[in-house]
């Protein structure tokens, strides 16, 4: 009698402890899918309102009806209205066409300088991580030097020296990030190296150019796609505060960064002139900030576990 009821009592606890087991796998289940959507959310969002942007920088002299540069002296400090729906600044310029125009200077300044630091610092970090010796020393110290200084700070200082102007912008914030790749690359390069493909692949008679191009650069290349998406947000911004400041290009040309630093200066009378395009600023950096994250749950194994 006692062995039965024994045995009914551990039955009833197993049942127990099984159904919480289940109740618990089915809230951990919920919850990563709730952080999935999240992501998902988040990043689609980025995804959509980037590539609304591009389109619209693009295609901005279908999409505009005014002449970004023209100006109207009878059309000046404008409210948003029917006409002009995003108002006018106090030349009597379109707001609406200057901010369509305003991307071209700042997503060209970022796209180029991401892709040139990106490629001359992973071509450092291979060259550092995969040979070593005092050229990898050298290098590395070099680039610790460089990422001691704040990165605007060292942007202004290089278009200081250089002049104002677009390309010299460019090469400001990509002289800045290049040390990001750099040390990215190498770190990844030290890693792989010694993985057991690599060491099969120069145990079978490969050359060093072989093992890089065919084993280490594509198992790099979603981490480095990730760093880029970050660097790109960081490329965005700084040509803004370039741009803002003076440093970057010159007026008239329509440019998000220049339309802020003019509106200021009305932003009690006439406060649309620097909203819009700080709006724009604000939700582009977001939106690249939103794609880089999505990319990093999805490329990154462990992120996706979670």
């Amino acid at each position: 009698m006692w062995a039965i009821m024994l045995m009914t009592s551990q039955v009833v606890t197993s049942n127990k402890q099984n159904a919480l087991l289940r109740e618990k796998r089915h809230n951990r289940s919920f919850t990563r899918l709730l952080r999935l959507a999240q992501r998902f959310e988040l990043a689609a969002f980025g995804m959509v309102f980037f590539s609304v942007i591009l389109f619209c920088t693009i295609f901005a002299p279908l999409l505009s009806p005014y002449d970004p540069e023209k100006i109207d002296a009878l059309s000046r400090l404008q409210s948003p209205n029917l006409v002009h729906p995003f108002g006018t600044d106090n030349s009597g310029r379109d707001i609406l066409a200057r901010v369509l125009y305003g991307g071209r200077p700042i997503l060209s300044t970022g796209f180029i300088s991401v892709i040139s630091a990106m490629s001359i610092g992973v071509a450092i970090g291979v060259m550092t991580g995969y040979q070593r010796g005092w050229l990898d020393e050298l290098l590395m110290r070099l680039m610790d030097v460089m990422l001691s200084f704040p990165s605007v700070l060292l942007a202004i200082l290089i278009v200081a020296g250089l002049g104002r102007g677009q390309s010299n912008a460019i090469i400001a914030i990509a002289f800045f990030m290049i040390p990001v790749f750099a040390r990215l690359a190498r770190a990844l390069v030290l890693t792989l190296v010694n993985e057991d493909y690599v060491l099969a692949a120069r145990a079978l008679g490969a050359t060093d150019s072989h093992i890089i191009r065919s084993h280490i650069l594509p198992n790099m290349i979603p981490p480095i796609i990730v760093q880029a998406s970050a660097m790109l947000a960081i490329a965005i911004s700084t040509s803004t505060a370039l741009n803002f400041l003076g440093l970057g290009v010159e007026p008239p040309t329509p440019d998000w960064g220049l339309m802020v630093a003019d509106g200021q200066k009305f932003i009690f009378d006439a406060p649309h002139i620097p909203f819009f395009p700080g709006l724009v600023i604000t939700l582009t950096v977001l939106s690249v900030n939103f794609i880089g994250d999505g990319l990093r749950d999805h490329l990154d194994p462990k992120l996706r576990n979670i």
